[in-house]
C-alpha cells in the first residue's frame, strides 16, 4: 500500500477526490452496539485523510508498529455522519466493517470509525464520500437490474463525473403544468329561493338581502322641529304668577 517515500500506491484507475490537512486524528473503536471479547482501539493523532473512487485512506503522520496505514472500500461504511461539537473541531464517524485479512481481528464484525478535522475539511470530506458512494451504490443496482453479477464486481471504471441520476425502473415521474385557478362565479341574490350564507355564518332571506331594513333610530336621537307659539295655558300660569306676587307684596306692605 505504501511505497519507500511513505506515500500510498494508487490501485489500478483510482483517483483522489479529497485529501485532509495533516493535523486530521484517526480512532477506531469497538462501537457499543457490537461489544466483542477483546475491545479495540486504535487511535492516531495526526496524519492526512483520503478519498478516492473506491476506499477512503489514512497515513498518519508518524507511523507506528501498530498503525502505520488504514483504508477501507467506500461500500463497507454505514452510518456516516458528521458530529459538530460546541467546543472542539468537527468529526467525521461511521460504523466500518472490516475485510477479511485487513489487520482487524476477525471476531470484529463491526468497528466504530471516527475522524477529527483540526483544521477543517469534515463537511467536505462527508460531501464528496457521500457522493460517491451514493454514484457506485446506483451503478450497483443498475448492474443488477441488467442481469449481470455484483458480488465482487469492479466499479473502479465507473464514470463519477458523467453517470446519469438514478431513476428507479418501470416508474415515470412527469411534471405537468399547475392546475388552472377557477375564477369565482357570480351568484344571484334569487338564486336560491331558501337563502343565502353569509362569512358570518347568519342565513338571510332573499327578500331581506334585496330590501334591507334601515336600523332604528333611539328616541334621543330623533329631532323635531322647535314650537310656533308658548304651550296651552301659559298666559294663564303666568297672570295667576303676577297677581300672587303683588298680593304677597301688598300684604307685606301693611
Amino acid at each position: 500500500m505504501l511505497d519507500l517515500n511513505h506515500k500510498f500506491v494508487l490501485l489500478p484507475r483510482e483517483r483522489v477526490y479529497f485529501t485532509s490537512p495533516s493535523r486530521t486524528t484517526l480512532s477506531l473503536q469497538t462501537p457499543n452496539s457490537y461489544p466483542g471479547k477483546e475491545p479495540l482501539s486504535i487511535s492516531c493523532s495526526g496524519g492526512i485523510a483520503y478519498i478516492t473512487n473506491q476506499r477512503i485512506v489514512y497515513l498518519p503522520t508518524s507511523p507506528t508498529p501498530k498503525l502505520r496505514s488504514f483504508s477501507a472500500p467506500i461500500l463497507n461504511l454505514q452510518d456516516t455522519h458528521v458530529d459538530t461539537p460546541f467546543f472542539g473541531a468537527n468529526s467525521w464517524t461511521g460504523i466500518l466493517k472490516p475485510v477479511s485479512g485487513g489487520g482487524i481481528p476477525a471476531h470484529h464484525a463491526y468497528v466504530k470509525l471516527s475522524m477529527t478535522f483540526k483544521d477543517g475539511g469534515a463537511f467536505d470530506f462527508a460531501t464528496i464520500y457521500e457522493r460517491i458512494k451514493e454514484t457506485m451504490s446506483q451503478a450497483i443496482e443498475v448492474a443488477r437490474e441488467s442481469g449481470r453479477q455484483t458480488q465482487g464486481s469492479d466499479l473502479s471504471d465507473v464514470n463519477l463525473e458523467q453517470l446519469p441520476a438514478y431513476e428507479e425502473v418501470g416508474t415515470t415521474v412527469s411534471v405537468s403544468a399547475p392546475p388552472p385557478i377557477q375564477q369565482p362565479i357570480p351568484i344571484s341574490p334569487t338564486a336560491s329561493a331558501q337563502g343565502s350564507s353569509r362569512d358570518s355564518g347568519i342565513m338571510l332571506s332573499s327578500d331581506d338581502e334585496r330590501n334591507p331594513k334601515p336600523p332604528p333610530v333611539a328616541a334621543s336621537q330623533q329631532q323635531y322641529p322647535p314650537p310656533d307659539g308658548p304651550p296651552p295655558g301659559y298666559e294663564e300660569a303666568q297672570q295667576s304668577s303676577v297677581a300672587e306676587n303683588l298680593e304677597r307684596n301688598l300684604r307685606i306692605s301693611h
